[in-house]
């Protein structure tokens, strides 16, 4: 079977579900947008605290793990990416933020034309609904919905009291350019339900003629005849194979595990992988699958006393009962939390020339995630490294579409990111020893008094307690022609095939600084502006 559209993007994710609303606009355009999850027909991809139950589940996450890594002693992790409509942004911790302005500018000295700070911040504004309206650093009416958090617990406003006491200011938003400060983070949702890309941009426009989606398929690999991307190969849930035609360019959007995925089975990537799997290779662009960067963070835990923390409600039933109510009847309360609520952005030494360590700052505790929360009054302070030099690989291993690729991100492989770890543990600990938290009687359960202050056991600590926050980026990043690392242009354009794009996470040349769902909704809409351009310049 086949057919034939003007563009078919792959993967209806943060990326995708945008592009697809975009191209669509114009009626003359037939769109397909193909997904291999299903709808987001679940209540818990609907209410906040649902990421509990989606994370880990095959309903609605790949559950792809990484190969055990010696940076965390030995251990291997989950990786949660989303396989549903709207992929991560219906699973993810809904935290809008944006990064710092040098990030972007770092972008642009590159060589990465129209990347710089100024040059986005229009398209940020552009995609926006924020609650704080129009302005000089937000817009309105846009499908990107931004709101306030819908409950604050006591126990972080003395940890954010804390932070000023360690010379770190508040701030009321973290997306001005510089996130430096401390504060409750804005969030993807409209009155206490998520907001995710799918919502924001994809179901509005399902109506439209000139949008096809097909949800439960799995692309193999692009169809490519003299040079360019025409079209594509993919299987049903039947098992059944199709094969559709672009007349004007593919998109892959499936993020940078899935996208690496399927121009690794094109025979595009690195020549040697593409041959151990079995693939003999079209195009050598040694850039696909490396480059991998995420953001490591130490998940420290202390115990406290005279605060309510979320530990206590959750193993009291009336306690839970009456959040279910409150969020039936006002849609606030505990179960309208993003899994984390308080931000903490500063530097972990002096000598940092911008902040570059972020924290997640919980009213909340387990040991791990998925596990129940412990029986004590806790709260989690976990610290990110949030510009890594460690470089990681996501290689595809088998044409099987069932099995999933190696991911080797290698977290804490340099010696400059161990010291950071270490340094970020250090500032943890002098956070919670301020006198703001001095009636909380902050107790350290994790990494534990029994770890040293000294570099080395510091790094050791890092490892066990390390931990990613689902932030994998770059594997197919953008960069000049002439780089032979570079996987796509400026534009977007995948180098030496044409008819070709990648829009997604993938691309970034360097991980932005935060959280990184809301950096690829911008990607995703300038990356449409692009395509729609040159379209009319062909």
């Amino acid at each position: 079977m086949m057919d034939k559209f003007d563009y078919i993007v792959v993967g209806a994710g943060t990326a995708g579900c945008i592009l697809a609303n975009r191209l669509s606009e114009d009626p003359a355009n037939r769109v397909l947008l193909l997904e291999a999850g299903g709808n987001d027909n679940w209540i818990w991809f609907h209410i906040p605290v649902g990421y509990l139950f989606v994370i880990g589940n095959p309903r609605a996450d790949w559950m792809f793990r990484t190969e055990a890594e010696p940076g965390l002693n030995g251990r291997s992790l989950a990786y949660p990416r989303g396989k549903v409509i709207g992929g991560c942004s219906s699973i993810n911790a809904m935290i809008a933020m944006r990064g710092q302005a040098a990030d972007y500018n770092s972008w642009k000295g590159l060589g990465l034309t129209g990347w710089g700070w100024d040059d986005v911040l229009p398209t940020f504004k552009k995609m926006e609904d924020h609650f704080l309206g129009e302005g000089p650093f937000h817009g309105a009416g846009g499908g990107w919905r931004v709101e306030a958090p819908r409950i604050s617990w006591p126990v972080l406003d003395a940890v954010r009291k804390a932070a000023g006491e360690i010379g770190v200011p508040p701030t009321d938003d973290f997306n001005l350019g510089r996130n430096d400060g401390t504060g409750y983070f804005h969030v993807n949702q409209k009155r206490g339900r998520r907001w995710s890309s799918a919502r924001g941009f994809l179901k509005p426009v399902l109506h439209r003629k000139s949008l096809t989606l097909e949800t439960g398929v799995l692309v193999d690999k692009l169809i490519i005849k003299d040079g360019r991307a025409i079209g594509v190969s993919y299987r049903r849930a039947d098992g059944s194979v199709q094969a559709a035609y672009a007349k004007a360019e593919v998109i892959l959007s499936a993020g940078a595990i899935g996208s690496v995925q399927i121009l690794h089975r094109s025979g595009i990537g690195p020549g040697e992988w593409l041959l151990q799997m079995g693939v003999q290779p079209i195009l050598e662009r040694r850039g696909v699958g490396r480059n991998l960067q995420d953001h490591l963070q130490q998940r420290a835990i202390y115990r406290v006393k005279g605060a309510k923390t979320l530990n206590d409600s959750y193993h009291n039933p009336i306690s839970k009962g009456l959040m279910g109510l409150d969020y039936l009847i006002r849609r606030r309360g505990p179960l309208t939390m993003a899994p984390s609520q308080l931000g903490i952005f500063t530097k972990s030494d002096p000598d940092q020339q911008r902040a570059n360590i972020e924290f997640h700052v919980q009213p909340l505790s387990l040991d791990k995630f998925g596990d129940p929360l412990h029986r004590f009054s806790a709260i989690t302070v976990a610290a990110c490294n949030l510009r890594p030099t460690s470089r990681g690989i996501v290689q595809t291993v088998t044409t099987d579409l069932t099995k999933p690729p190696l991911i080797k991100p290698n977290y804490l492989s340099t010696d400059e990111d161990r010291k950071v770890a270490a340094d970020a543990i250090r500032v943890t600990r002098r956070l919670m020893r301020q006198p703001a938290l001095a009636s909380l009687h902050p107790e350290e359960y994790l990494p534990g008094p029994s770890v040293g202050d000294d570099d080395q056991s510091l790094a050791k600590a890092a490892g066990d307690i390390g931990t990613t926050i689902f932030h994998p980026t770059s594997t197919a990043r953008m960069g000049l022609r002439s780089d032979p690392d570079a996987v796509v242009d400026d534009r977007l354009r995948f180098i030496g095939l044409d008819g070709l794009r990648v829009v997604d996470a993938s691309v970034m040349p360097l991980i932005v600084s935060g959280n990184t769902n809301t950096p690829t909704a911008m990607i995703a809409m300038k990356g449409a502006d692009m395509i729609l351009a040159d379209r009319k310049t062909a």
